[in-house]
């Protein structure tokens, strides 16, 4: 009998019959998790994706540079911004499944409408369903996590995210060698897009839905799983005190209830440094990071508006900061310093960084330098964001991660759609591109002051807080030295003495 078998005697004495289940669910497990990063990695293979405005602004569409700035790219946040929570509760609700189908019919409609649009409403409504897109990318990344063990979390969210990563890096490079090399015109790379999106779909369709997702449709642990071991969630634990009133109640009442003590739950977690700004930071500068990316194009457009398509080199330049982006979020996995004293240094510095790169890419008229601007200003942003999601998600449940990420992404949103409808909406300043990126690089430079200002009070704090705990233990130390050289009963003498405490 095996030390295993010792400790679990409620299983058969024969283990043989194990090995076999064992092999399967291992095989399983490992032909899902190649079907699935093959399905990440062929729905990012968008090799038009790179040469949208170029396309828009060119003789194919010849939208002018004041309708692309100002009326089509600007549905694009608001887009967003109105389907996420809904999107984000469907996921969860409907089981992952409907709305990656949704996403790919999506991706199908963006490309069919720049194949055939010609007007500005078509335009506008491919923005609209970019936005759908963009927001079902929260079903991926947690359909994952449906399907696999709490203990292949992490490595199947490295394989995911790998795979993502190499479907953008082979789209952009795919895309640059077609027009580069290949002399393919736009067009030809919007129907080749338009291909894989087709294939994406059905891809999706061979999908597995899963039984349980996060919020609606959990599957409560049985007694017996408990007392093997297994820990229940967070919202398990705060079930239990009303888990007798619960049962009375319908069904939508039950639904509401977990969001009720979820936004409970999130009032402790605002309280919490860490989590406090590491989502400051998420929610301010992805906002940035994102309204940049949006019109980055328009800004290399009017930095270099090249005549011949074979000169256009974006597929190239998302290609390289894709893969800087990847080596840098590799790379922050290494980073050992003490997050909690220099968290805030660590965001102001880099945020100082970004905003040098906003003014070099905007004053510049070297395109190449701009590039290389670009390509930075993603690798900065990309080393931040493990780092960001690891002091978010350490402390808390995978459910309340879900629902963290969620608000934070959101309130991005909001702020995204604010300054959005301000600055390059036509019913706002309606600015052009130069002075849009003016107002970006003024927006990470009050940021990184911020921050900067922020880390020097954490340092002054600390510091503070080191000397007088140094004066602290001195008085400590002093006091049992004059303990020691008492003759007379010093365990009574000392025991009568007030002793600071540490």
């Amino acid at each position: 009998m095996t030390v295993d078998e010792d400790s679990a005697p409620q299983l058969p004495p024969a283990p043989l019959p194990e090995e076999p289940v064992r092999d399967v669910e291992s095989k399983s497990w490992k032909i899902l998790a190649c079907y699935l990063c093959f399905y990440g990695f062929m729905t990012q293979l968008r090799p038009g994706e790179s040469f949208i405005t170029p396309y828009l602004l060119g003789p194919d569409k010849n939208f002018t540079k004041e309708e692309v700035t100002n009326e089509i790219t600007p549905v694009l946040p608001y887009s967003y911004m109105a389907v996420l929570v809904p999107i984000f509760l469907l996921t969860d609700y409907l089981r992952y499944k409907p709305v990656l189908i949704l996403q790919s019919l999506s991706h199908i409609s963006i490309w069919l409408l720049l194949i055939y649009g010609t007007d500005l409403i078509a335009m506008q409504f491919m923005e609209f369903f970019y936005g759908i897109t963009m927001a079902a990318r929260v079903a991926y990344s947690s359909y994952i996590f449906s399907l696999v063990n709490p203990s292949r979390y992490q490595r199947m969210a490295s394989y995911s995210r790998s795979a993502v990563l190499m479907g953008v890096f082979t789209s952009s490079v795919l895309g640059q060698i077609c027009v580069t090399v290949g002399g393919l015109s736009f067009v030809t790379l919007n129907f080749i897009s338009l291909g894989f999106m087709c294939l994406g779909l059905i891809l999706t369709l061979f999908l597995k839905r899963p039984k349980r997702s996060l919020f609606f449709n959990r599957v409560s642990q049985p007694a017996s799983a408990v007392l093997n071991g297994a820990s229940p969630s967070e919202l398990d634990k705060m079930n239990i005190a009303e888990r007798s009133e619960a049962k009375k109640q319908l069904c939508g009442d039950w639904r509401n209830s977990v969001f009720i003590r979820m936004l409970k739950e999130l009032q402790t977690i605002v309280k919490l440094p860490q989590l406090r700004i590491w989502s400051l930071w998420w929610i301010f500068n992805s906002a940035g990071y994102y309204l940049m990316l949006y019109y980055v194009q328009i800004l290399w457009n009017e930095i270099y508006p090249a005549v011949d398509n074979r000169k256009v080199y974006n597929g190239g330049v998302e290609a390289a900061s894709t893969l800087l982006g990847a080596i840098a979020a590799f790379a922050a996995g290494y980073v050992k310093i003490r997050w909690t004293l220099w968290s805030e240094l660590v965001i102001g510095l880099i945020t100082s960084f970004q905003a040098g790169l906003l003014f070099l890419m905007n004053t510049t008229s070297n395109i190449w330098i701009c590039y290389v601007a670009y390509v930075l200003f993603r690798g900065s942003y990309q080393f931040l964001v493990p780092i960001a999601i690891f002091q978010i998600a350490t402390s808390l449940s995978k459910e309340l991660c879900a629902l963290v990420f969620g608000v934070n992404t959101f309130l991005a949103t909001i702020l995204k759609t604010i300054i959005t409808i301000i600055i390059a909406d036509k019913r706002g300043l309606a600015l052009s591109v130069h002075p849009q990126f003016y107002v970006y690089f003024a927006y990470f430079t009050f940021l990184a002051v911020v921050f900067m200002g922020a880390s020097f009070y954490v340092i002054f704090k600390f510091k503070r807080q080191e000397m007088h705990a140094g004066e602290l233990h001195g008085q400590l130390e002093s006091s049992k030295e004059l303990c020691s050289l008492d003759a007379e009963t010093p365990t009574d003498k000392c025991s009568k003495k007030e002793l600071p405490l540490a």
